[in-house]
């Protein structure tokens, strides 16, 4: 039980860094990003191109794709997203839908469906005390533990962090104090994108890297999303973390409901508190 518990947890840490870059997506400009899980899929493949065409290793890819997949997200907000702002939220919900959808037969014309291999960046197991894990997933672990509390001691006890939030919770009285609210917006929303990209390059080695990859995540990680609380940041980090854990004991104890336990959890979390575990119901 420990094991898959702690399998549970190294998978939690892929849905706990996209929900936190949606989460933060969605409390800066209120777009609901359905392409989060393209730029995970793109984060893998960045990772795949630069070691196979150009002998890149996984650690230079690791600082390298998300910075240009972030720099890319800049350019999508700028030209894009930017000008449908003004107009009804599912006008960018479809655009990103559509993007997500290119994206994913861009890459499927290129490489087809077939996944594509990555080695491990090393190998070798851990001892735990009641088994033993593999080196890398406990690296997975760390990395995005270090990732995400990083990212929240920017948010909560920094200048820049807090602009963010003032920015997302009152942008009105945050203009009013003279703060130019819309240069923060292409930067986060680059910020998200890195994130996701920078997840998909930690799953390279572990996970099939093939067109489908975000596909399948995406709908878990809205639902984690959901349950921690629109646009918090906390909330969707912790909910990550407490999904990955539900759905691997789900598969040791209930597998026949496997699939459908992170949604059970969502659909109880909402009938309790409509806003998810930590949001606010202004963020609806």
């Amino acid at each position: 039980m420990l094991e898959q518990a702690f399998n549970g947890l190294v998978s939690g840490s892929f849905y706990a860094l996209l929900a936190l870059g949606l989460a933060v997506i969605f409390g800066m400009l209120g777009v609901v990003n359905f392409a989060h899980g393209a730029f995970y899929m793109l984060g893998a493949f960045g990772a795949f191109i630069l070691l196979d065409s150009f002998g890149v290793n996984f650690w230079v890819a690791l600082f390298v794709v998300p910075i240009v997949l972030g720099l890319a997200g800049i350019a999508l907000e700028r030209l894009f997203i930017q000008r449908l702002a003004p107009l009804d939220p599912l006008y960018n919900f479809l655009l990103t839908f559509g993007l997500a959808l290119i994206l994913q037969d861009v890459v499927k014309h290129r490489y087809g469906v077939q996944s594509q291999p990555y080695p491990r960046p090393f190998g070798g197991s851990i001892d735990l005390g009641l088994f033993t894990y593999p080196a890398y997933q406990v690296f997975v672990l760390a990395v995005s533990l270090a990732v995400c509390g990083t990212v929240w001691l920017v948010l909560t006890r920094t200048r820049v962090g807090m602009i963010v939030r003032a920015s997302t919770e009152r942008p009105e009285l945050t203009r009013a104090l003279g703060i130019d609210v819309a240069r923060w917006v292409s930067p986060v929303f680059g910020f998200g994108i890195a994130l996701a990209a920078f997840a998909g390059v930690l799953a390279a080695p572990m996970r099939a890297v093939n067109p489908l990859m975000g596909a399948d995540l995406i709908i878990t990680v809205f639902a984690v999303v959901v349950i921690g609380g629109l646009g918090s940041v906390f909330g969707s980090v912790a909910a990550g973390f407490a999904v990955g854990l539900v759905s691997a004991l789900g598969n040791l104890y209930v597998p026949a409901l496997s699939q459908t336990l992170v949604f059970i959890l969502m659909a109880a979390v909402l009938l309790w508190r409509p806003a998810g575990l930590f949001g606010r119901e202004e963020a609806l």
